[in-house]
């Protein structure tokens, strides 16, 4: 099994990284078909092979996913594009 992580600061403010982590989500949903569900400020993550969380902070977006034996080999490629998915949804 692999991990992505991603970190991100940010100077938004927790409320305005909320909507912009939403943003990114809804992207790696139609991408990838990862479902995903509010609490707080976390979002659980899950789809075929995927499962994780986003965790929403004050000047930090942090991101966790875990992919099975089967999308481990595409682990770099998942993790390049939600870091240009955060990337680009954290300096619009």
């Amino acid at each position: 099994m692999a991990r992505i992580t991603v970190e991100r600061q940010h100077t938004l403010g927790k409320e305005k990284a909320r909507e912009k982590a939403e943003i990114m989500l809804q992207k790696l949903s139609d991408k990838y078909g990862i479902e995903h569900e509010w609490t707080g400020d976390t979002v659980a993550l899950e789809g075929k092979g995927a499962k994780g969380t986003v965790a929403v902070e004050d000047e930090w977006v942090r991101v966790n996913i875990d992919l099975n034996f089967f999308l481990s080999p595409m682990s770099s490629s998942i993790q390049t594009e939600v870091e240009r998915q955060l990337d680009k949804v954290l300096t619009a």
